[in-house]
């Protein structure tokens, strides 16, 4: 894979993706298509189980690069192209099959506040905010991926007003998982992406396409398709070697598996 822009590194089952375009990790064009190269290609990684995405800098990322945005539209179709990159950088996250964690070490602002908010869990330093400048810079966006996670009025200040809101405040709002000192925030992510990495790869595939996909369905509907999901792990060969681990009084051995 690519790693101009974006540093990837694996060890034991986690990939740590680190954001590495100077001097605010801006989101320029070749900025989103290695971003989506890179979490594809991890998406079919077997030995990966977890990722974490982060920043390299005091600023996790500024959104959009505003400087570049500029020569969008100079040639016919290629609005339409950029608004796709710009939706796919998101989805790809999402639509990932490893859990996504986000340690936000810095600003999280506009569509770098998207790629965290996209991600499974997410952890932050006590200095870093999160914020929708873009009412600011004549721009519209992030509402709809704001308001899965942030409350009514909370989300209408920040899309209205432009206010950012401190890390603290969300974890007092249980919006985030940690707020910790930026020293302590990659050792308080890879804790929880080593804890899931000890999982099946198999079931943690499921658990995110269970997680993304009821979401949106109603609590009959979600439970069934989960029901469906708990049948089709029962058959597989990490489900066996989980109930022998447990009735065994062992740590279960999980085949690297896509």
């Amino acid at each position: 894979m690519d790693n101009n822009l974006i540093k990837t590194e694996i060890k034991d089952h986690v990939a740590v993706v680190t954001m590495d375009a100077p001097p605010v990790n801006a989101q320029s064009r070749e900025f989103v298509e290695e971003f989506i190269s890179v979490f594809d290609e991890l998406n079919e990684t077997p030995t990966v189980r977890v990722i974490v995405l982060t920043g390299r800098g005091k600023i996790f990322s500024a959104g959009a690069d505003i400087k570049s945005r500029g020569k969008v539209g100079a040639v016919p179709g290629d609005t339409y192209r950029h608004l796709r990159r710009t939706r796919e950088v998101g989805f790809c996250i999402m639509e990932s099959n490893k859990p996504v964690i986000a340690a936000v070490n810095g600003p999280a602002l506009g569509a770098g506040m998207g790629l965290a908010i996209c991600s499974d869990i997410i952890l932050a330093s006590d200095n870093a905010v999160f914020g929708l400048p873009e009412i600011d810079i004549g721009l519209m966006g992030g509402v709809r991926h704001t308001m899965r996670l942030i409350p009514h009025s909370l989300t209408r200040r920040m899309v209205l007003s432009g206010y950012r809101v401190p890390a603290a405040e969300l974890y007092r709002r249980g919006i985030i998982e940690v707020c910790v000192p930026l020293e302590q925030l990659m050792d308080e992510a890879m804790k929880i992406a080593n804890e899931i990495a000890r999982k099946s790869p198999a079931a943690l595939r499921l658990a995110k396409r269970a997680i993304n996909t009821v979401e949106t369905m109603s609590l009959k509907d979600g439970y069934r398709f989960e029901q469906n999901l708990t049948v089709e792990m029962t058959q597989h060969e990490d489900s066996k070697e989980a109930m022998r681990a447990f009735l065994e009084k062992r740590e279960p051995v999980f085949k690297d598996s896509l």
